[in-house]
């Protein structure tokens, strides 16, 4: 591929609600780029983003694809992303790299929560975007209803370029509103003017008319002229367009039909001419040596650095580093510094992706995206750099994944190679973690939502060859007593030679320490058991509290003395007072008024003011307690809640379904509380039942 300098580049990602067509509007352009015959579709499955199995199995996307359109000196590197929340690490690692944005929104089903999204993520990110509204060659959609309600969400700045031209219930055309001119698709696929239509006059009014209110609300000078009847030139507008789309302060609407590819080529052109190129954005980090600011800009001139924004890893080709040059140029077999490793290397060959084709490249200049391939101690968000000018920047903030399932293998002698498929798939989604919990005796997939989870025991199966079961997680509760016991326990054993004897008399009672598994004492007097037997009746209480005897889980809080006993000169042993102390403490245990601990947490709900009266019901009947409630921006709530462990699994997946996607959580531990009774029952009962049934835990 041909080599292309910073101002001669445009990354720009696409966002939007699932389905609003970004994948389509993506084969779109590349057609009208001349870089297939045909323009793809996904129910086809031969679209150039969606070329991963689960993609095309789903139907919808699951990671961001890099297509660059070529649109005649311009490079435009395209980040498609998913539409879905469930992967949204894979939308925030896109959009870092990006200097600019695409929000689809489908005209069919108008403004939606993914668009909303969309914005928001721009307006944290500070980054100009443009609005295109596809299906409009669909008889019911209305680009006038998503412009007012555009406009209602987000003021004056929304500017709508276009207006659509229908005749007979077909998408043939559009107006121009800054020219003023109407313009008709041809068979030949170019376009031919054409008199406004008589039935667009009033919106071209309409529309004019907030195109130039945001033209004028860009500088004093419009603004005085503005109100003073005066005409801006065309160029004068295109000017203030240029600037203020550049910083975010006026939002272009257009539109089109991904089907027809009508009005990708309008879009593409606006791209180039409105939307900026890397040396127009701002980009700094810090020199690791001085520990001073380094002005990167995009500027080629400047020592060579990089970030990887993102991981994918082929299963056959090996692993691709996607990376952004934010400064110098990078050239085939470059020795670079990965500051965050300590590690010098060089990274062989550059290339280009286009969906999941790799082309080589000789170098990439700044502002360019790129792939590095096979690199060794190189991972998402890091930085590249010279060793003698090693440069950090900013690591993405990816989000927290909350959502979780047992897994574990379906056939046994698979479970290092299921831990090394899940270390390559963590390696492409940092949403994707597992946790070893050692205390409850299982392991834990973390995720965005259970969905994701299931995406990625689908995606062991059919890409990694090793099948996994995802089940309810155990909840990590925990044993204690509220009460106090005196007990005696006698292990004996006679069975030829020398036998087994061990007889301690001890007593429980609450430690009043929760951190602690339990505190162990003796008063024995007159050495009825000898004192080499001491650490025999520790190591027996610390298996004890291992699996207490009221449900199996951990025991803590428990002060255990020992306080008399016996022995025998001959039988005696450790390992008799080790088990003569073990069942000890079991028996104590279930004298003293056992109880379940459950682990609460402290929750977080983000959701729009006219959801929190379905949040709050649902909390409750969650056995929740709301603890307050806090305004927050865009027209949301904060509520605070304690909630138990419990009661978070599937909360994700029924928030969702009652925002519409609008609400988010997070949650951190809290402390232990004493389960309810009706609780305690149910997991002692499960608790028989597996014992009985001789079901491994």
């Amino acid at each position: 591929m041909k080599v292309y300098t910073t101002d001669n580049i445009r990354n720009v990602v696409l966002l939007g609600h699932g389905g609003s067509g970004k994948t389509s509007l993506v084969e779109s352009m590349a057609f009208l780029a001349g870089m297939k015959d045909r323009v793809g579709r996904v129910e086809d499955k031969n679209t150039i983003s969606d070329y991963d199995k689960q993609e095309q199995k789903r139907q919808m996307s699951i990671q961001t694809s890099l297509v660059p359109i070529i649109w005649g000196d311009t490079k435009i590197n395209i980040l498609d992303t998913p539409g879905s929340l469930d992967f949204i690490g894979e939308v925030e690692e896109a959009v870092s790299a990006a200097d600019a944005a695409i929000i689809v929104v489908s005209g069919k089903n108008g403004i939606e929560n993914g668009t909303r999204n969309a914005w928001n993520l721009c307006e944290k990110n500070n980054l100009p975007r443009i609005i295109y509204v596809t299906d409009m060659d669909i008889d019911d959609a209305s680009y006038r209803q998503v412009v007012e309600d555009l406009q209602a969400l987000y003021g004056k700045k929304i500017a709508p370029f276009h207006l659509p031209i229908r005749e007979e219930g077909q998408f043939v055309g559009y107006v121009n509103v800054i020219q003023q001119r109407a313009k008709r698709w041809n068979d030949k696929g170019t376009i031919d003017k054409m008199d406004v239509p008589d039935y667009s006059l009033e919106n071209l009014g309409i529309c004019r008319d907030a195109l130039m209110e945001s033209v004028a609300e860009t500088s004093e000078e419009f603004m005085d002229r503005y109100f003073n009847g005066e005409e801006f030139s065309e160029d004068e507008i295109r000017q203030a367009l240029r600037v203020n789309i550049a910083d975010g302060s006026i939002v272009p609407v257009m539109m089109g039909s991904n089907t027809l590819s009508r009005g990708a080529y309008t879009l593409l052109t606006d791209v180039v001419k409105y939307l900026p190129s890397p040396d127009r954005r701002e980009c700094a980090g810090i020199n690791a040596t001085t520990n001073e600011v380094f002005e990167a800009n995009y500027d080629f001139s400047k020592p060579k650095s990089a970030y990887v924004f993102k991981t994918i890893v082929d299963p056959f080709v090996g692993t691709y580093s996607l990376i952004k040059v934010k400064s110098g140029v990078l050239k085939t077999d470059d020795l670079m510094f990965n500051y965050h490793k300590d590690t010098e290397l060089k990274i062989g060959k550059l290339y280009v992706l286009t969906g999941s084709k790799a082309e080589e490249v000789k170098e990439l200049h700044a502002g360019d995206i790129g792939a590095l391939s096979k690199l060794q101690k190189v991972g998402t968000t890091d930085s590249l750099s010279t060793k003698a000018n090693p440069i950090a920047y900013i690591r993405t903030t990816i989000s927290t994944p909350y959502t979780y399932l047992r897994y574990k293998a379906k056939n046994k002698g698979e479970e290092d190679k299921i831990s090394q498929a899940l270390q390559k798939i963590g390696q492409e989604d940092l949403t994707i973690r597992t946790e070893n919990d050692a205390e409850n005796r299982q392991t834990l997939l973390y995720g965005i939502s259970q969905q994701q989870l299931e995406i990625v025991a689908d995606k062991l199966k059919e890409t990694y060859k090793v099948d996994v079961e995802l089940t309810k997680p155990k909840v990590g509760y925990k044993e204690t007593i509220l009460g106090k016991s005196d007990v005696e326990y006698k292990h004996k054993k006679q069975s030829g030679g020398h036998g087994q004897y061990g007889h301690v008399k001890m007593t429980f009672e609450p430690s009043g320490d929760q951190e602690t598994p339990y505190v162990f004492e003796q008063t024995v007097v007159g050495g009825t058991v000898p004192k080499n037997y001491y650490p025999a009746v520790d190591k027996g209480l610390q298996e004890g509290v291992l699996a207490g005897p009221l449900a199996a889980y951990p025991v803590v809080g428990i002060k255990a003395v020992l306080y008399d006993g016996s022995y025998h000169p001959v039988d005696s042993s450790e390992a008799a007072f080790k088990t003569a102390a073990k069942m000890c403490f079991k028996k104590g245990i279930m004298e003293a008024k056992p109880i379940l601990l459950e682990p609460i947490a402290s929750l977080k709900v983000v959701c729009p003011d006219d959801k929190v009266g379905d949040v709050m019901g649902e909390l409750n009947k969650r056995r929740a307690k709301v603890m307050g409630m806090n305004p927050t921006e865009n027209g949301t709530q904060t509520v605070d809640a304690e909630i138990p462990y419990a009661s978070l699994y599937g909360y994700d997946t029924t928030l969702r379904s009652m925002t519409g996607g609008t609400g988010t959580y997070s949650y951190e531990f809290l402390r232990y509380d004493q389960a309810p009774h009706e609780v305690q029952e149910a997991e002692v009962a499960a608790r028989q039942a597996a014992l009985e049934s001789d079901e491994e835990e």
